[in-house]
């Protein structure tokens, strides 16, 4: 529905080679400084203090990886070390809960963040918690998904793909040369690596979110890939969980993890996961490219490889669509005239070329801009941006980041992923926790 706008912006976005940080001006009020690399973003049109008067803002998003909190903070800190007028109050934290379940309990107690990351727009959209975005911040990005006709979020990056990040040290170990073409060769693997002795792959199930990576890629596979409208066929009725492409995608999930993840998977966090990559206790991570910098942080010498699981027959399916999800202004900071003014300016410092190839640089994640931002790209994040660029890859998103008619209802992502863990920990029968799928499914759609 989107894949030829998709591949239109790409084929531009991905015409970037490693090499020398480049960055275009911008007009908007912020321009490039390459020394800085986005610690102090100034120009001779950056926007200045009106009045002395202080304006405080709050700020939020999902705080559970650590590059992405880094980069962000560090935006912020830029902002206000040229804005002293501006006071941002960072309000995320990590936390046991998932973060649409945080934001709700924010609303309840009168908190909801005055900026926020969204990424069930559809709800606070409909709920009148978060406003459209400014149609003169909307120029800066290159076709934002549309909700209603409405463009809702300024999009931190374009989805990028998962995939294995794997030790090339324990690859050599365990006399693995070659990649696998198919996912029975991608099995053949870890069968090798469990052999050598090592953990074949570090899981960090404690947060409930981490779980979307390998649940995802199999429904992609079986269900998505073939059938981006399959959300809206089962919540009509037409299609089931007990489908035999669901089944088969569960089942690989269950089969997964039942032989060749930490034990402790459950009680690992996703922060957890570099270090233990790194430290040789396992040798694969499924995860996005963000995790890139986490793994150098950790020990810079470390040598690493990656690449896209194949599905059975040999096709490579991975995330890699835009969806309605990024920063949106709540409706009481809208309405807020000195506030709204501060969020709009900070948002078009956040996307300036400088600051914002900082940031992408950081995740190694995709810009969403129409500006043309380039940064250094490494040898594993080429790989990734080669999954992107190439037309033979598959691109789909996940189950919960579908929306239209395709929209799940809002609590069923963290149910369904939790329902998995206890079906893999109790070794249960994959046709009849699907079953339990299904009504659940059903009963929050009668519900919504």
């Amino acid at each position: 529905m989107f894949c030829k706008k998709v591949f239109t912006l790409l084929s531009l976005l991905l015409l970037m080679t490693t090499g020398i940080l480049t960055a275009c001006e911008s007009n908007r009020g912020y321009n490039g400084n390459s020394a800085n690399h986005g610690a102090d973003v100034t120009g001779a049109d950056d926007v200045e203090a009106d009045s002395g008067k202080k304006v405080q803002f709050s700020i939020a998003y999902a705080a559970g990886d650590p590059a992405t909190r880094q980069a962000i903070a560090a935006a912020i800190k830029s902002y206000m070390q040229l804005h002293p007028d501006v006071m941002i109050n960072d309000v995320a934290e990590m936390s046991s809960n998932a973060y649409l379940d945080w934001l709700k309990i924010k609303d309840a107690v009168g908190e909801f963040p005055d900026l926020v990351e969204m990424r069930d727009t559809e709800a606070f959209a409909a709920a009148d918690k978060i406003v459209p975005l400014p149609s003169d911040l909307v120029e800066l990005f290159d076709h934002p998904p549309l909700i209603d006709g409405k463009v809702w979020n300024a999009p931190l990056f374009i989805n990028v793909p998962e995939g294995i990040i794997y030790s090339k040290k324990a690859y050599a170990a365990a006399r693995i040369t070659e990649l696998p073409t198919t996912y029975d060769e991608f099995l053949d693997i870890q069968e090798k690596l469990k052999s050598s002795g090592i953990t074949p792959l570090v899981v960090g199930g404690k947060d409930i979110f981490h779980m979307g990576f390998w649940v995802n890629k199999f429904l992609i596979d079986e269900v998505y890939a073939k059938d981006p409208d399959w959300n809206s066929k089962r919540t009509a009725g037409i299609v089931s969980f007990t489908d035999d492409n669901v089944i088969q995608a569960m089942s690989d999930f269950k089969g997964l993890f039942t032989n060749y993840v930490n034990k402790d998977w459950l009680s690992t966090g996703d922060n957890q996961t570099a270090s233990i990559l790194v430290s040789g206790k396992a040798a694969q991570l499924f995860s996005g490219t963000w995790m890139f910098s986490q793994i150098e942080e950790a020990d810079p010498s470390f040598e690493y490889g990656f690449y896209a699981v194949p599905d059975r027959e040999g096709n490579i399916n991975v995330v890699g669509l835009p969806s309605p999800s990024g920063w949106s202004l709540s409706a009481e900071a809208a309405g807020d005239p000195d506030k709204r003014e501060a969020i709009k300016d900070f948002i078009r410092f956040f996307f300036a070329p400088e600051q914002y190839s900082s940031f992408l640089a950081r995740l190694n994640v995709i810009p969403s801009t129409t500006d043309k931002i380039t940064y250094n790209t490494s040898e594993q994040m080429k790989a990734a941006l080669d999954l992107i660029k190439d037309p033979k890859v598959t691109k789909s998103l996940k189950i919960n980041n579908w929306w239209g008619s395709n929209l799940i209802p809002q609590q069923f992502r963290n149910w369904y992923y939790k329902l998995l863990q206890e079906m893999v920990v109790k070794r249960g029968s994959v046709r009849d926790y699907m079953k339990l799928v299904d009504a659940e499914y059903d009963r929050q759609v009668k519900e919504n």
